[in-house]
């Protein structure tokens, strides 16, 4: 594995402050940063493994385990919440097996996002499904399109 994180870090060695840069291209890699990975880095480029676990905390775009093939990511802000996103969460986590405090399907078939919006209040409620956005969403219509992926 350390071949692999060799060639990420080649660009990086003799640069400092380039750890959010390390972190996204080794998410590009392997879908999320592996532990190892980051240990790895730390002891190579002489950088407390700390600073580089808190760069990938802080972040909400750094994975730190993998995730499902099939992304849905649910909006979970004020108009959102309104128009009923929770139970929206709650039938699409049951849908595809989740229990309320898992992101990710043991077969990394799907993984579950909630954010705090996605900036398009006018069509609440909003589910972006693999990047394609439904507005005005039902859980009916979205579990349909669950089960259509699932097939």
């Amino acid at each position: 594995m350390s071949n692999q994180y060799d060639e990420i870090i080649t660009k990086y060695r003799f640069e400092e402050g380039n750890i959010i840069s390390l972190l996204q291209d080794t998410q590009n890699k392997f879908g999320f940063i592996p532990q190892d990975a980051i240990f790895y880095f730390a002891r190579t480029l002489e950088i407390p493994v700390s600073q580089i676990y808190g760069v990938a905390t802080f972040y909400s775009q750094f994975y730190l385990k993998p995730r499902g093939k099939n992304r849905i990511t649910v909006c979970r802000g004020t108009a959102c919440h309104v128009k009923g996103s929770e139970r929206i969460l709650m039938k699409i986590k049951k849908e595809i097996g989740l229990d309320t405090h898992e992101d990710t399907t043991a077969g990394l078939e799907f993984s579950v996002d909630e954010v705090a919006c996605v900036g398009a209040c006018s069509i609440a409620p909003v589910v972006i499904i693999n990047n394609k956005m439904y507005g005005k969403s039902s859980p009916d219509r979205l579990i349909k399109e669950i089960k259509a992926i699932m097939k």
